[in-house]
């Protein structure tokens, strides 16, 4: 029988532990959380109802160890995870989707270690990080309502990486703390970035990691910080840390995005309900990449 619940009263580190000291094995799912505006009473208080919406989130487990993790709008497939790690190139995963479409993560695996593309610890430690990153980005969720079940099998597709979860919970619990201070740091992603007028001087003596240079490749005051981290497939959580890393190094700089008017300043109320262009799709501006690169260089 599945056990339902609502994180606002279970959390998500709570959820872990159990699931760890029974050895539990099973698939936890999480929801998106649906306001009803219907009213009931909890433990002698009223309280919102909140159903649960579209999946959010999909965690696997065996035997008490994290096995895999799949989270909305972070695509979990082995390309992406390799993009995404830095194992493969823009082009080599746009060849590789179009080439092996309908090919198991499992069955591409192999296909990719033969080829010489990447190793087996490329593979392995990348869907490691992506579970972990999912795991991380779940842990700060407070409200959303989930379902654990024990006979629900994980995809047999996809490549399970045993991870034990005392480290996970040690780990996601300092990262709760971090998340708190980066929201409130960023508490809007629909804001902007741009470069400093002169970044020359910034950039003497640093070393961008593989993520860093994409967010860098879409720095531009009509790309969203929403929009760049979609394009770069991060969770909400990862595009804070690295705009926040990149923004405390004088490197890029917090802006309204064009076209949006009569925004307040970023956090306040009244800007979610800015009238602004519609939502496109994020294009690295190749001009700006070459110019910044080019500073680089002549230091």
């Amino acid at each position: 029988m599945p056990i339902k619940g609502e994180l606002r009263d279970f959390s998500t580190t709570q959820i872990l532990n159990l699931i760890n000291l029974a050895k539990k094995s099973g698939t936890l799912t999480i929801f998106n959380a649906q306001k009803s505006g219907v009213k009931e009473k909890v433990n002698g208080k009223d309280r919102e109802r909140i159903d649960p919406g579209a999946e959010r989130a999909k965690v696997s487990f065996k035997a008490g160890k994290l096995i895999y993790a799949t989270m909305q709008g972070q695509e979990g497939n082995l390309v992406s995870v390799l993009n995404k790690a830095g194992k493969l190139t823009d082009e080599q995963a746009r060849i590789i989707r179009e080439r092996a479409k309908n090919t198991s993560d499992k069955a591409l695996a192999l296909l990719l270690i033969n080829a010489n593309y990447v190793s087996q610890n490329d593979v392995l430690n990348s869907v490691q990080q992506h579970i972990l990153n999912v795991i991380y980005a779940l842990m700060s969720l407070n409200e959303e309502p989930f379902r654990f079940e024990d006979d629900l099998a994980p995809d047999p597709n996809r490549i399970h990486v045993p991870i034990d979860l005392e480290n996970v919970i040690i780990e996601g619990s300092r990262r709760i703390k971090e998340i708190e201070e980066l929201n409130q740091h960023l508490p809007n992603l629909d804001m902007a970035l741009r470069f400093p007028e002169n970044p020359k001087e910034k950039f003497k003596g640093i070393h961008l990691s593989v993520e860093e240079w994409r967010v860098v490749s879409f720095v531009n005051p009509k790309n969203t910080i929403r929009q760049i981290a979609k394009a770069n497939n991060m969770s909400e959580i990862e595009i804070r840390r690295i705009v926040y890393g990149l923004e405390q190094a004088g490197l890029v700089e917090l802006v309204k995005p064009a076209g949006m008017e009569g925004a307040g300043k970023p956090g306040s109320p009244q800007q979610g309900n800015q009238q602004r262009r519609p939502v496109q799709k994020p294009q690295v501006q190749k001009v700006v990449v070459n110019r910044l690169i080019d500073k680089i260089r002549s230091i």
